[in-house]
């Protein structure tokens, strides 16, 4: 089963979650350091930083196929609002091989955001 890794509105508490509900938690995670957090709208954009020495903050989850596909939608890949890519992460999950969404479109005025995103009226 494929690994994802998230940071925005599909962690648990988030408005798109549901998506998630019935896959496996395993855990949260932070990506190694090079990738920050901008916010394009009302969810975040995790794109890379070469400074950047934090990293992203999220959940990785284990995944099926159509679940994998069904996220893909949702994060625009056919509309190039995202693209799916490996990425690295730290201890103790730095053995797995997950996968994220980076985002693709300009940050002109976009809000930085750091290593972590919490979204407004979020469960905790």
């Amino acid at each position: 089963m494929p690994t994802a890794f998230v940071y925005g509105t599909l962690k648990r508490g988030g408005r798109y979650h549901d998506l998630l509900a019935a896959q496996k938690f395993m855990g949260e995670a932070r990506t190694v350091a090079g990738y920050t957090l901008y916010q394009p709208a009302d969810y975040p954009g995790m794109v890379r930083a070469e400074d950047d020495t934090e990293g992203v903050t999220g959940e990785l989850w284990s995944v099926s196929e159509s679940c994998l596909a069904k996220l893909d939608a949702l994060e625009g890949l056919p509309q190039k609002l995202y693209a799916r890519i490996p990425i690295a992460l730290l201890a103790p999950h730095d053995s797995i091989v997950a996968e994220s969404y980076l985002y693709l479109r300009p940050l002109i005025g976009c809000p930085h955001l750091g290593s972590t995103w919490h979204q407004p009226g979020a469960k905790s």
